[in-house]
């Protein structure tokens, strides 16, 4: 990658992390990037990534461990917990008892609010059981349905918050390139960004 598309990533987080302010983590989605292209993120000074694929997260950290901050955003399966536990800080979608016995890291509970047979995670009323039967839980993370106007996500990461409040949970991640600054709105303390930062709309 060229001096000059690093300087543009570069910009772009800058600019991202301006918008959302000092007290949200901006994690930056590396599910289409390339273990060469991670270089890019470091020199860009990009701090926390997120990847979706235990595999990927492997080989992605034999490279550049101590380069970022790690973090697992992927549906979570219990075979591959224990990579996660060796490499990340934090996993954010959490939906599996089998997964949950596992986990020896911090995790967020992936909260299906949307209804979609298509999405992980669990039903609102399981929230209590989890966080009884699993301390390590420290927040929840939601996706609303895919939309083309921001404001769509609006009352899911609304229901999200509300969720986390009565519940005493002080992490919310919630909100990706599309709607992540409605999610800053709504509360989100970590938000998930990839193609904003590596493939921005034009014009």
């Amino acid at each position: 990658m060229s001096i000059a598309a690093v300087h543009e990533i570069g910009e772009r987080y800058s600019r991202i992390r301006e918008k959302v302010g000092p007290e949200i983590t901006v994690v930056v989605a590396t599910k289409y990037v390339s273990v060469n292209e991670m270089a890019a993120l470091a020199e860009a000074r990009v701090e926390v990534v997120g990847e979706n694929r235990a595999q990927d997260l492997q080989t992605k950290h034999a490279r550049y461990a101590d380069r970022f901050r790690w973090h697992f955003i992927g549906h979570l399966q219990s075979n591959k917990v224990k990579v996660v536990n060796e490499v990340c800080e934090l996993v954010h979608s959490l939906s599996s008892d089998s997964a949950a016995q596992r986990l020896t890291i911090p995790a967020l509970l992936e909260v299906n609010l949307s209804g979609e047979v298509t999405k992980s995670g669990v039903q609102p009323a399981e929230i209590t059981g989890y966080l009884a039967r699993y301390p390590l839980i420290r927040g929840l993370m939601t996706m609303p349905p895919l939309a083309g106007d921001p404001e769509a996500s609006r009352p899911f990461f609304r229901r999200l918050r509300e969720l986390a409040h009565e519940h005493g949970l002080g992490e919310l991640s919630m909100g990706t390139s599309q709607d992540y600054q409605v999610a800053v709105e709504e509360g989100a303390t970590l938000v998930r960004v990839g193609e904003a930062l590596l493939r921005p709309a034009q014009g």
